[in-house]
């Protein structure tokens, strides 16, 4: 599934479809069109399409029970915003992740024991860090900035 979900780009609109379907677990279409309709303003035939073309990604699996059909996920929402964010952090030059990694934290919240597990977990790596990361840019093993 991993692979998937590095294959696949997936849209803000159905980024907007998976946080319903991660916070209700398993859910029909017509919570999710309740949802959406009134969150999005978006009619019921573009939330069907977004759901059908999530169910065809294989992001979402479809159950039916009675005349309903319930949508749930395949992957976590923590691994899918891991990989995703795994992947950009990919394109991007090794020097500038720090600089990157700590404008997310003072723009993102943050509780008092996410907090904690940071430093925990920073304090575990400044002990075998190097001093500086190297610009990984270009092939070449020159000395360069970018």
């Amino acid at each position: 599934m991993v692979d998937k979900i590095l294959k696949m780009n997936i849209s803000d609109a159905e980024w907007e479809v998976m946080r319903i379907i991660w916070t209700l677990d398993e859910v029909k279409s017509s919570e999710i069109i309740d949802q959406l309709s009134e969150k999005m303003s978006w009619t019921e035939s573009t939330i069907k399409t977004l759901i059908r073309r999530l169910v065809d990604k294989g992001l979402v699996k479809i159950k039916k029970e009675g005349r309903a059909y319930i949508y749930s996920a395949t992957v976590s929402e923590n691994e899918m915003m891991y990989q995703v964010t795994k992947d950009m952090f990919s394109h991007m030059c090794d020097m500038h992740k720090g600089s990157l990694l700590i404008r997310l934290i003072k723009e993102i919240p943050l509780s008092k024991s996410a907090i904690k597990e940071i430093q925990r977990e920073l304090n575990i790596m400044e002990q075998s860090a190097p001093d500086t990361i190297p610009c990984d840019c270009l092939h070449s093993k020159k000395n360069h900035q970018c």
